[in-house]
């Protein structure tokens, strides 16, 4: 089944015959082909999106669409091992971090099923006018159908960040998942279609982002545009929604920054500070892959931090104590060896890793590498690597270390370690980006607003800010006076 698109509550082939392989990272074999849907696959997973939304799952109440997000959600957990697996297959992520994944989709769904019974209280609420010879109430509507395109790296966790709060807004949605990792996505139609979610009000059709991604984002039939991915890709996507007015959200690239000051633990810093930039082998848009260390600290930290990371444990993700897998695919691996090559010919000290593992001859496999003071100008300090590539520069005081977080075209997220909570919240209100983390990196909650600021992106993810991504608000207002209004007729 997995061959197929999933359009209109069935199972379809493509339309023009075509398909493609999706490889394992760790094994460099196909593990799994699946339909290559082109513009004619998305014209009538469009259509069907449409046809549900105008007939009966745009008038839905948030009550019953909770109904049908908690059933998703249990269809989801049932199978929660096999997906995890599947996860470590087509992606290449650890195990632990793939049941990690898992779990938080899961949660995804739950949590956007109860905002969605919440929102029928949101309705028709009065809102006080200065002239009492008028009423009004606003009330949130669903936008419509939502055009989403998902990256790689959580295959199945972005999957749900986008689905879950579309389907409690009320949208309808045609989800196009990553030509590398569509496995769960694909898993998540079967979810709907085994829980009986009525036709059309999710379609999820796999293809290059060419022959699909491209035209979802040009169909006139789409409402909404939400899309997590790299920057020239964002920029494409606005331009298109440009040219048809559609209402857009998006989540980009980063080059975020972590800050140690020297009162902080040496310990505690190098534990987040692996976390926060080689979990997921680095290939992570939030990624603290710059590190800003206090003078007076640096020296003991950067040894404690260079031998921490040569002892990772790098291999296929089922195998036990495997911390780092493979990145996703040869072209992602042949351009992050790309940035190791340029940093070391820009002069920038490479410390650790940049390189295979001895022990590994086949797979995408790279040695998590560490760099040390490379040039302000430098490619490596400058644009998102998206590996695991860790940049380090020193830095004097407090000024000094927000005006180098700051000077990046991202802005999606930073990190400040300081045992000092006055100075840690000072220089978390300066830093210019949507998401900052006091004293760790990279911990995300459902509840949260998730989104950046500069070239980071546009609107915000999670929370109650990700289901109002996909909700129109109307004010309905009523002349109650009984005067005439008397202003061309006396």
């Amino acid at each position: 089944m997995r061959d197929q698109l999933y359009i209109n509550g069935e199972w379809v082939s493509p339309d023009l015959g075509g398909y493609m392989d999706v490889i394992d990272p760790a094994t460099e074999q196909v593990l799994q082909r699946v339909a290559a849907g082109t513009e004619e696959d998305i014209d009538h997973a469009v259509r069907a999106a449409r046809r549900a939304f105008d007939s009966d799952w745009g008038q839905t109440t948030g009550a019953e669409r909770a109904v049908w997000l908690e059933a998703l959600a249990d269809e989801l957990h049932d199978s929660q091992d096999e997906l995890a697996t599947l996860e470590v297959g087509d992606n290449g992520k650890p195990l632990p971090e793939a049941q990690w994944d898992i779990g938080d989709a899961i949660a995804c769904f739950r949590y956007y099923a109860g905002l969605a019974r919440e929102l029928d209280g949101r309705q028709d609420q009065p809102l006080a006018l200065p002239d009492e010879r008028f009423r009004c109430r606003t009330r949130l509507e669903p936008i419509g159908v939502a055009g989403q395109i998902i990256p790689w790296n959580y295959p199945l966790l972005m999957a749900a960040w986008k689905v879950a709060p579309a389907l409690a807004a009320g949208a309808t949605v045609v989800l196009k998942p990553s030509e590398l990792t569509p496995l769960t996505a694909l898993e998540l139609a079967g979810a709907a279609d085994r829980i009986g979610l009525p036709a059309g009000v999710l379609n999820i059709v796999t293809g290059l982002g060419a022959d699909a991604g491209s035209p979802l984002t040009l169909h006139p039939g789409v409402d909404k545009l939400a899309f997590t991915g790299s920057v020239p890709t964002g920029s494409k996507i606005m331009a298109a929604a440009a040219s048809d007015i559609k209402n857009i959200s998006l989540e980009l690239g980063g080059k975020s920054a972590f800050i140690v000051f020297d009162d902080a633990d040496v310990e505690a810093a190098v534990e987040w500070i692996l976390f926060g930039i080689f979990w997921n082998q680095g290939q992570v848009c939030s990624a603290t892959s710059r590190l800003l260390v206090q003078e007076d600290i640096a020296p003991r930290l950067i040894e404690r931090l260079v031998e921490e990371t040569r002892k990772i444990t790098i291999g296929q993700g089922l195998e036990e104590g495997v911390l780092l897998g493979p990145l996703v695919s040869r072209g992602q691996y042949e351009k992050v060896l790309g940035f190791v090559d340029q940093g070391k010919a820009s002069g920038a000290k490479l410390l650790t890793g940049g390189k295979r593992p001895a022990h590994l001859e086949q797979g995408y496999f790279m040695e998590p590498a560490i760099f040390d003071e490379p040039a302000h100008n430098s490619i490596i300090w400058r644009e998102e690597i998206f590996g695991p590539v860790l940049c380090i520069k020193r830095f004097k005081d407090e000024q000094q270390a927000v005006q180098m977080a700051n000077a990046s075209r991202f802005g999606l997220a930073a990190a400040v370690m300081s045992a000092d909570p006055q100075r840690a919240t000072r220089v978390a209100n300066q830093l210019r980006a949507g998401i900052i983390w006091v004293n760790c990196s990279q911990p995300t909650f459902v509840e949260a607003p998730w989104g950046g600021m500069k070239h980071s992106g546009i609107g915000r993810e999670l929370g109650q800010w990700g289901l109002d991504n996909y909700l129109e608000v109307k004010q309905v207002t009523e002349y109650v006076s009984d005067q005439a209004w008397g202003w061309y007729i006396r």
